[in-house]
């Protein structure tokens, strides 16, 4: 009995080992199609009034403005390069200080990186729990070993929410703008990275008091390194 719980186990974890390596491989080279976000939004339109349409168009990394890398990684993850998928440094920080920002009503510092952003719109379903956390951590390093920065930086721009049903960087630049990502100036990129955090409550076009401040901040970051 014992023997047949192991061998189940060990067959198990290894085919788990075997396809996770396999997919993200493949997904070095071709761009994912859809993510558990884009499915999980379809699920809840019907409920919550909005849109139940994906707008989304992949374009490659030299055909996306190099602001908005810029603005991108200077807003969300200034460390982006120098990090092996996880800033310890700023979870330690987070851990630090946000008890006391609780205590004040603000709300808790993050320490999530673009890597982990990428992987947990590409490949974990998108709610809490302690399982998932572990299962972002391995794909992070997996992700990191496999795609290296750029591609990282590439799929990230290509699969993110950028506003109600709008995905990937070209299709938000033409919602927002009406132009092609590649068309992006300085300041549309500031004001597009600004939106990340909250793609569906913010607007690039129409910006709040507290967008334009976010990109007037992020167009002072733009000198952060980014993939080539």
């Amino acid at each position: 009995m014992l023997k047949t719980i192991f061998l189940w186990t060990f067959r198990t974890i290894l085919a788990f080992l075997v396809g996770t390596v396999l997919v993200v491989g493949l997904l070095r080279v071709i761009p994912p199609a859809i993510t558990p976000l884009m499915v999980w939004r379809l699920v809840q339109a019907p409920f919550s009034g909005r849109s139940m349409l994906i707008r989304h168009h992949w374009v490659g990394y030299d055909e996306i403005s190099p602001w908005v890398g810029r603005g991108v990684v200077g807003g969300e993850d200034a460390g982006f390069m120098r990090h092996n998928g996880i800033d310890w440094n700023a979870v330690d920080r987070a851990q630090r200080v946000n008890a006391s920002r609780a205590k004040r009503g603000r709300p808790p510092l993050g320490a999530s990186t673009i890597t982990m952003q990428t992987c947990k719109n590409v490949f974990l379903v998108p709610w809490r729990s302690m399982i998932r956390k572990a299962f972002e951590v391995y794909f992070v390093y997996l992700t990191e070993a496999l795609w290296g920065k750029k591609r990282i930086l590439e799929v990230y721009l290509n699969m993110i929410e950028w506003g109600d049903g709008v995905y990937g960087i070209d299709q938000g630049a033409k919602s927002a703008f009406g132009v092609g990502a590649k068309d992006l100036t300085r300041d549309q990129a500031a004001r597009m990275a600004a939106i990340v955090p909250n793609p569906r409550r913010f607007s690039a076009s129409t910006p709040s008091a507290y967008t334009l401040r976010r990109a007037a901040w992020i167009r002072g970051r733009m000198s952060v390194a980014v993939p080539k």
